[in-house]
């Protein structure tokens, strides 16, 4: 979750790497340069609206001009181009995530979900957000919260 007011919510899927799409292609794509110090790191499928629009989610040292938002003490999203320069050249943040694309809640949508028990949260975790092990996520996630993973079933009986 990156953003939540009463007037929506906005976040970010943080493990659904787009097949064949890495950061020096995307960086290819938009023309922008490459240098000995661009990472290759994969692009992730944000969420299904504005997919063609592209987010940065990174650790809080990094601060772009006027286009940073703070998500908590040592997370932070940018949006815009020049942090794709900067990654590139060596200068952004420490750590990244990039997405093509977002999840979005209406006022109260997501408040509404949780409340149904549709979904299961945990406090951020840089560790695990910036972590290249996608397919282990979901479960590392789990266990933060102590859920076992096999006790979990997506089918509901009667007691």
């Amino acid at each position: 979750m990156c953003a939540h007011s009463a007037t929506g919510a906005m976040g970010l899927i943080v493990n659904k790497p787009i097949e064949g799409l890495a950061f020096q292609e995307l960086l290819r794509r938009l023309d922008l340069p490459l240098s000995e110090k661009t990472p290759n790191s994969p692009i992730l499928f944000g969420g299904p609206v504005e997919t063609g629009r592209g987010f940065v989610l990174h650790t809080g040292e990094y601060e772009g001009a006027e286009s940073t938002l703070p998500i908590s003490s040592d997370i932070s999203l940018t949006a815009t181009i020049d942090i794709l320069r900067a990654i590139s050249e060596g200068c952004g943040p420490k750590r990244a995530l990039f997405a093509l694309g977002y999840a979005g809640w209406g006022p109260g949508q997501i408040e509404s979900e949780i409340q149904a028990n549709g979904w299961v949260h945990c406090d951020p975790d840089t560790t695990l957000i910036f972590s290249n092990e996608m397919d282990s996520k979901w479960s590392v996630a789990l266990r933060k919260l102590g859920i076992d993973l096999s006790g979990l079933s997506a089918h509901a009986g009667r007691a």
